[in-house]
């Protein structure tokens, strides 16, 4: 495949996942990721997906060559400590599990959760246990899981998501072993840390890395701006990447579907 055709586009779930298909057909786009919440009337729903409904998707991914994966949310708080939600965060993940087995979907991009800076140890503990129980389960399944590196929070906030900076995301990767766990690097969050994009590059196993989501940013807050909007040097970024033997995805995460057609076209020429 070419360089642009491996950049594909992150649907979200504010459309019916067949409309998105169709709509990445219509445009060239062969890799796209998908939530199963969010949609209008939920209409990707993991209760939504009857076997007809699910064979259809398969088929329509093979006709027109697209690879699908799924994304979860952050806002579900894979660190639940507490009772009645811990198991609910168990079950979260198994069921991502195994609608994404009955669509055909490769990957699904997961994350560490989320501390309250004085729980931290504790929150971290569950995260790892649960996605390595997680990871156990996607091997058995077949599909693998991309934990995301989030964004950092600012100086003073309460709240904290997990696996933001190099050495949390390290701690996750050096205690889960599991072949079904890789890595989804996040571009514009890593933007926002002192290690950095290259910090990362240069400490990371790239041979982990099943995508690298793209949005830009400025470098000092959460944003998901269109390539040339903020400071990312994206000709280094894939420079890095491609030169270190990088041949999987990028994800597109910005803008109006139209925004992240045109930045596919913006980031190939800065490619060269």
């Amino acid at each position: 495949m070419t360089l642009k055709e491996r950049i594909g586009v992150d649907l979200g779930g504010k459309r019916a996942l067949e409309e998105g298909l169709a709509w990445a057909a219509a445009n060239g786009v062969h890799y796209v990721d998908a939530c199963l919440e969010g949609a209008p009337g939920h209409l990707n729903a993991p209760a939504k997906w009857t076997v007809p409904r699910a064979a259809a998707i398969r088929a329509a991914c093979e006709r027109d060559g697209i690879h699908l994966g799924l994304h979860s949310a952050s806002a579900v708080n894979v660190a639940e400590t507490s009772p009645l939600l811990a198991d609910a965060a168990e079950q979260y993940l198994a069921t991502y599990i195994d609608v994404a087995t009955r669509l055909g979907a490769a990957w699904i991009v997961v994350h560490g959760g989320y501390h309250f800076t004085g729980d931290f140890a504790a929150r971290i503990t569950a995260s790892i246990e649960r996605l390595e129980r997680a990871a156990e389960r996607a091997e058995r399944a077949g599909v693998r899981l991309l934990l995301e590196n989030l964004n950092r929070e600012p100086e003073h906030a309460e709240i904290r998501y997990l696996a933001h900076n190099l050495a949390e995301c390290r701690e996750y990767f050096s205690r889960i072993q599991s072949p079904a766990l890789g890595w989804a690097f996040t571009v514009n969050h890593a933007h926002l840390v002192p290690e950095g994009v290259e910090g990362f590059l240069d400490a990371m196993d790239v041979r982990r890395c099943g995508e690298v989501r793209v949005a830009d940013s400025h470098g000092k807050w959460e944003e998901h701006l269109k390539p040339g909007e903020g400071t990312i040097d994206f000709a280094r970024m894939f420079k890095r990447l491609e030169g270190g033997g990088y041949r999987g995805h990028y994800m597109l995460a910005f803008g109006s579907l139209d925004d992240m057609l045109a930045g596919r076209e913006r980031l190939v020429r800065s490619a060269g």
